[in-house]
């Protein structure tokens, strides 16, 4: 007769359960459970994933540049924006330092984000270094553009 082999062997000491001593360390048992039951923490309105910082964002995204069919913003003229209560300045380039909106853009960008709600003034800074380059375009522009 041909027994199967065992498999494992499984040796059984005490039936009773163990208990722990242990202290108690104060948290339950599943202590993420709390953790992804909590809200978001909204991120402050004057940085980035802010309502003011992204409705300030959204107002660059309106203008666009004259000579190409593209936002400024994806266009990658835009270096920064900095919001300290209500003053927002907005740090940017052009394509060249000849553009022929030199004169008028920044005028029109302090124009159009003063009017976001929320914002009591608005500056730009016109630098010209690091100075614009296709490769700042964001993948969208570069899509519209053709080149991609």
């Amino acid at each position: 007769m041909n027994e199967e082999p065992r498999k494992f062997d499984v040796e059984i000491i005490d039936e009773a359960p163990q208990v722990s001593k242990a202290p108690a360390i104060g948290r339950t048992r599943d202590y993420l459970d709390g953790f992804l039951r909590q809200p978001a923490n909204a991120a402050p309105a004057a940085e980035p994933g802010g309502d003011l910082y992204e409705n300030v964002i959204q107002a660059l995204r309106e203008i666009f540049d004259p000579e190409i069919p593209v936002n400024i913003y994806d266009l990658g003229l835009i270096y920064g924006v900095d919001i300290d209560e209500g003053h927002v300045v907005v740090t940017m380039t052009l394509t060249t330092p000849h553009c022929p909106v030199a004169e008028s853009m920044p005028g029109e960008i302090e124009m159009r984000v003063g009017a976001v709600p929320g914002v009591g003034s608005a500056e730009v800074n016109l630098v010209w270094d690091p100075p614009w380059d296709p490769q700042k375009m964001s993948d969208e522009a570069k899509l519209e553009l053709g080149m991609l």
